[in-house]
């Protein structure tokens, strides 16, 4: 990664963390800065992997303030509630992340404006829960469409994982995709899983399997849903996996890659940002795909849809 490419975290909690953290150890910029409403925290955190940083490539690791974040290719927002302090970790409440969305706004609205000051040019990513609707109120508060929210990357990956498992594969063998709201309302497509090309029944008989099509899809999408609950329950916080996801976006902006993933980016004909196959490069989004879905799929896309735009009808 070349030496001048520079990344800022808002956020030095432990997603924040988590994601300054990969940025190191896969060397995706040449720079990381942390800041933080705390900046003992944000000193502390820089300085303890400021220690490890030797033993991964070259990459610069400090705290700063808000005129440190100039110059910064992508910033990533992280700050706010998260989901075990705002209460959101409740499988029976429908509304799920966004019962943060109020405390988390007001964040937002007093950091946006702070980031566009500083690093006009930065791609913004919101990492923060609920990514989407506070994606929408960032592209609105900065006057510029560079915004992404992290989408349902971490939800893919996590579908793909547990499906692997129950099949006994590795996940990389495992092609799947959840769309729409990165929350409750998030779409699995299971018409188009496939396996090496196979499709999942193929597979889940190849495999010897002692479970049904429909008690695999049962299990990994209880498992899925509420993966960051049942985290959350044994160690406080989902923070590690996200904080892969947001280093794999910011490599994709400041490399140009052009990449496909399933970030959230918004979309004239629905009105609000939400996750789709994007091509992400050194704008942020650059295109959106449509993926297959059935009938069915179709209509839960919509029904996420809708949620989103209630959610982001409640800023006025």
């Amino acid at each position: 990664m070349p030496s001048g490419l520079k990344v800022a975290v808002v956020g030095a909690g432990r997603v924040g963390q988590a994601c300054a953290f990969a940025l190191v150890l896969r060397a995706s910029a040449g720079e990381v800065v942390l800041v933080d409403r705390v900046a003992e925290r944000a000193t502390a955190v820089a300085t303890d992997m400021r220690y490890g940083a030797p033993l991964s490539a070259p990459v610069a690791i400090s705290a700063g303030e808000w005129d440190d974040v100039a110059g910064a290719d992508v910033v990533l927002i992280t700050a706010g509630v998260n989901e075990k302090e705002g209460g959101a970790t409740d499988r029976d409440d429908p509304r799920g992340r966004l019962k943060l969305l109020d405390p988390n706004a007001e964040v937002y609205r007093d950091i946006v404006p702070r980031v566009v000051a500083a690093a006009p040019d930065a791609v913004i990513v919101a990492v923060t829960d609920p990514p989407d609707p506070l994606a929408d109120l960032a592209r609105s508060l900065a006057g510029h469409d560079r915004v992404l929210s992290t989408g349902t990357v971490i939800d893919t990956l996590r579908f793909r994982t547990h499906i692997a498992a129950q099949l006994g594969v590795h996940p990389s063998a495992v092609e799947g995709l959840v769309v729409g709201e990165h929350g409750t309302s998030q779409v699995m497509l299971w018409s188009s899983v496939r396996v090496q090309g196979a499709p999942l029944a193929d597979a889940l008989h190849l495999c010897a399997v002692d479970q049904s099509l429909d008690e695999l899809r049962a299990q990994v999408e209880r498992e899925v849903r509420y993966a960051n609950i049942a985290i959350i329950e044994g160690n406080d916080a989902s923070q590690f996996g996200i904080g892969v996801v947001c280093a794999r976006i910011a490599e994709a902006v400041l490399r140009d890659e052009r990449v496909v993933l399933p970030v959230a980016a918004y979309r004239e004909e629905h009105g609000v940002t939400i996750a789709l196959p994007t091509v992400v490069g050194r704008e942020g989004a650059r295109g959106v795909l449509v993926p297959s879905m059935s009938d069915a799929e179709r209509g839960d896309f919509e029904r996420s849809v809708e949620t989103l735009r209630d959610a982001v009808a409640s800023f006025g």
